[in-house]
């Protein structure tokens, strides 16, 4: 499988801030995404959800913040008697966006963290994506907050704004990338009453690596994109 690179331009070179969400689960979690998220996502150069959205009528909303970018999860595939949901420019099985100079890929489920022999990140990025050499990999479906690096890529999961941790509906988490000057770095916020705070990482969880320098725009590396230049996913 080969999936395109969708090219988007940001106001500043070198420089994009990409929100990130996954497994809202809506209307079934709640009739609306908190208004704190929202407020959160506002004045991204792009939006990536990872996935279990419920419904793709959620996805406007945060079309109207920033260019959006989704993946089908196991529920828009109609797991648990769900509808199953239409087609949408919006929503593919797999998206890889290059920003700023960053090639980020997103699907909804990943082997992060593996599992060997037989489930490992790298022939899953084959099969996926017919490529391994990403940058950032966006990916959801456990509801867990992540942020680790496997095969040098930054593999952030932003866990669940509704859902945290597959409990009740409760204020979730949601992510970032911010990319400056050939770097990268993944932020995990708590959605709280007032707004987001930083995500206070439990001990032994807290990533090792948040920050990376890029590797997809180095010298040296052929991948023959085949960029399609554009910042709506609808075009």
């Amino acid at each position: 499988m080969t999936v395109e690179v969708r090219e988007l331009t940001s106001p500043l070179p070198g420089r994009a801030r990409v929100g990130l969400i996954s497994d809202t689960h809506l209307p079934e979690s709640r009739p609306e995404l908190w208004p704190q998220a929202y407020r959160a996502l506002e004045g991204c150069d792009a939006i990536i959800h990872a996935g279990d959205i419920h419904e793709v009528r959620f996805l406007d909303r945060l079309s109207d913040l920033a260019p959006t970018f989704a993946v089908r999860g196991n529920g828009e595939e109609g797991s648990g008697g769900r509808p199953v949901q239409p087609e949408d420019p919006r929503l593919r099985d797999a998206w890889m966006i290059s920003i700023a100079g960053a090639l980020i890929g997103a699907v909804h489920d990943a082997p992060v963290p593996e599992y060997p022999p037989d489930y490992l990140l790298a022939p899953e990025l084959e099969r996926v994506f017919g490529r391994r050499d990403l940058d950032v990999l966006v990916h959801g479906h456990t509801h867990v907050e992540s942020v680790a690096v496997v095969e040098s890529i930054l593999c952030v999961n932003p866990g669940s704004p509704t859902y945290p941790h597959n409990l009740t509906t409760q204020l979730g988490t949601l992510g970032e990338l911010t990319i400056d000057d050939g770097m990268v770095q993944a932020t995990i916020w708590q959605l709280t009453d007032d707004g987001i705070h930083p995500f206070a990482w439990p001990a032994g969880r807290a990533p090792a690596e948040p920050v990376r320098a890029l590797i997809s725009s180095g010298p040296g590396l052929d991948r023959e994109l085949r960029h399609v230049t554009d910042r709506d996913p609808d075009q």
